[in-house]
């Protein structure tokens, strides 16, 4: 990682910091629409054990958990993965979820095909290189079970914000403190090889609105 690349990294872990101490579960209670679609993918393929990248306060990681599912959450905010931990608590599901601290920059704390099933709500569109991303996207291949799903969001080159504000390298723009590396349609395919890419979904989220893109991959049997 380049100098810069390690200052961007270190800027945005403080900005999500004190996005999370400031405001206690910013994005509220009810799931993401992504979520409650990939709870309903995970169910169709028998899944029970999903890991969720980006964790946040938690607001998808718990309503999984409601769902019947075993969450492990990981998220690089301690403050943010507090918050999920004392909602588990509130709502009786603290048995059914683990959390760890985690960089997706580093190797996932998991076994090889150790999880039925991931989910990542716009944490692949962060602050990452395009060479992290394919990092990131291999890691999941290797602690997925065959026939295991990976539904994951992120902001495309169609977005509003795109190539607005500051630019970080490639696709990378920073608005309002939040950096985000959009996406162009070439790249998800590009991280889909080897997988069998179920879909690509347009979507939007938000005021502004957020243009995304909801995509699942599954690991060939």
């Amino acid at each position: 990682m380049s100098e810069s690349e390690l200052e961007l990294a270190k800027v945005q872990r403080a900005h999500w910091q004190q996005t999370y101490g400031e405001h206690p579960g910013i994005y509220g209670e009810e799931p993401s629409e992504p979520a409650v679609h990939a709870a309903a993918v995970f169910r169709a393929a028998d899944a029970r054990e999903v890991l969720e990248l980006g964790a946040g306060h938690g607001r998808d990681t718990l309503y999984f958990a409601r769902e019947g599912f075993s969450v492990m959450a990981t998220d690089f905010s301690p403050v943010g993965l507090e918050q999920l931990r004392e909602a588990a608590a509130a709502q009786g599901v603290a048995g059914q979820i683990t959390t760890a601290v985690h960089d997706v920059r580093e190797p996932l704390p998991l076994a090889e095909a150790s999880v039925d099933a991931v989910f990542a709500h716009m944490l692949l569109c962060m602050a990452l290189s395009t060479q992290e991303i394919h990092a990131l996207v291999a890691e999941v291949r290797r602690v997925l079970r065959p026939g295991g799903c990976f539904v994951y969001t992120i902001r495309h080159t169609g977005d509003a914000h795109y190539q607005a504000g500051t630019g970080h390298g490639v696709d990378i723009w920073e608005h309002s403190g939040f950096a985000v590396h959009f996406f162009p349609r070439a790249l998800v395919d590009d991280l889909a090889k080897s997988w069998t890419l179920d879909e690509v979904a347009a979507f939007e989220e938000g005021g502004l609105p957020r243009r995304l893109w909801r995509v699942t991959q599954t690991v060939p049997l």
